[in-house]
């Protein structure tokens, strides 16, 4: 993997991120393909109409689901999903802490039961990367000790010891595997925890960004507490994370938040909201978020987004769209997909290229008045 910074503008910056399967220009939105797919979208969907350089696997529910071994004999994730450019893989830690019953941590690894069938598994920071091998991922990410917030100083500092304890292991066992010839092309990052204390946000920054990884994570965010909270703690971490890696911030999250943490210096984002709201009926647009079940785009011909040059902005209509959704129609899941990731990626684009010249600035200027101006333009 290769990361170059080519512009920046205060503390945003405009890079490449380069993998075995693609150029991926930064800042960048990941599309969430949580289990081989990004939900109700094919990899034809994927590259005719959207486009993306990476996309999100789970590492927790490929595992179950159909099993690693299985991905591994179908050609890893790119032959078996027919999806030729990047995948970033999580490590399925945070999975399998918030969708198992009885989750025990210990010093080697952790104790979860499959949400599936309630059988047993392990996860150690070895068998995690395992896992991502036989996925065969770009960019593979780390077992952490996660915490739920609000938590106690001395949980949060436990954690933050166990993440670097496990780093360590991690770093170690994959560079050996490499030079055995296993995940030569997979980049390895870390996760920086510490909840939203700035002395443990520090401490594990500093620890983990010593060691050797290809890149680093903001983990532990966008998880109830305040947007100030969050923006701040990023702002703080940032300044401990090396200015020549790639900076990523896990699982976040709304527009504002891509424009407001991509000021304070992230380069990639992951984030299901584009994917699940356009399921439930809200849809992204350059002047904020409509519901689309609403009475008054019964017969509203107009596109959803008239500054969109999406697919389904450049064919179908507000009622079509309302319609579709009113009748459980499966083809509405597809095109509010298509039209919310598409504005996402787009979002991005705009970004970088606001980067690039320079103007930033202006860019947040005029994206925050298109939002104050909504109730005119919806």
């Amino acid at each position: 993997m290769e990361f170059s910074i080519d512009a920046r503008d205060g503390e945003a910056r405009a890079g490449t991120l380069v993998t075995a399967h693609s150029r991926i220009p930064t800042p960048v939105f990941m599309p969430v393909g949580t289990v081989g797919a990004v939900k109700a979208l094919d990899a034809t969907d994927l590259l005719e109409h959207l486009q993306p350089e990476i996309i999100l696997g789970n590492t927790y529910h490929l595992y179950l689901r159909p099993g690693d071994e299985i991905v591994r004999k179908m050609g890893g994730l790119h032959g078996f999903t027919r999806f030729p450019k990047s995948f970033l893989t999580d490590s399925g830690g945070f999975q399998a802490f918030s969708l198992s019953d009885n989750v025990k941590i210990a010093e080697d690894g952790i104790t979860f039961r499959s949400h599936l069938d309630g059988s047993p598994h392990h996860f150690t920071p070895q068998k995690v990367l395992d896992i991502q091998y036989n996925l065969g991922s770009d960019i593979m990410m780390i077992l952490d000790d996660l915490v739920a917030l609000p938590a106690d100083r001395e949980r949060i500092r436990e954690s933050i010891e166990r993440t670097t304890r496990w780093a360590q292991r991690s770093i170690d066992y994959h560079r050996r595997m490499q030079s055995e010839g296993i995940g030569r092309e997979q980049a390895i990052f870390a996760i920086i925890q510490g909840g939203t204390d700035p002395e443990f946000r520090k401490i594990s920054a500093q620890e983990l960004c010593a060691l050797d990884f290809d890149g680093f994570a903001i983990g532990g965010l966008s998880v109830g507490e305040p947007n100030a909270e969050m923006y701040e703690t990023v702002e703080w971490t940032t300044r401990f994370m090396p200015e020549e890696k790639p900076r990523y911030l896990m699982g976040v999250g709304t527009p504002e938040d891509l424009v407001e943490n991509v000021e304070r210096g992230v380069d990639m984002f992951d984030c299901v909201m584009p994917t699940r709201n356009a399921r439930n009926g809200t849809l992204f647009t350059s002047f904020g978020k409509i519901g689309i079940k609403a009475a008054r785009f019964r017969t509203d011909e107009r596109p959803v987004d008239p500054e969109c040059d999406c697919m389904v902005c450049r064919t179908y209509s507000r009622a079509y769209l309302r319609h579709l959704f009113r009748a459980k129609e499966l083809t509405y899941f597809r095109l509010a997909t298509i039209h919310n990731l598409h504005y996402y990626l787009d979002l991005m684009r705009q970004i970088r290229e606001a980067i690039r010249a320079g103007r930033f600035a202006e860019f947040k200027r005029k994206f925050y008045a298109k939002r104050s101006a909504s109730d005119t333009l919806s």
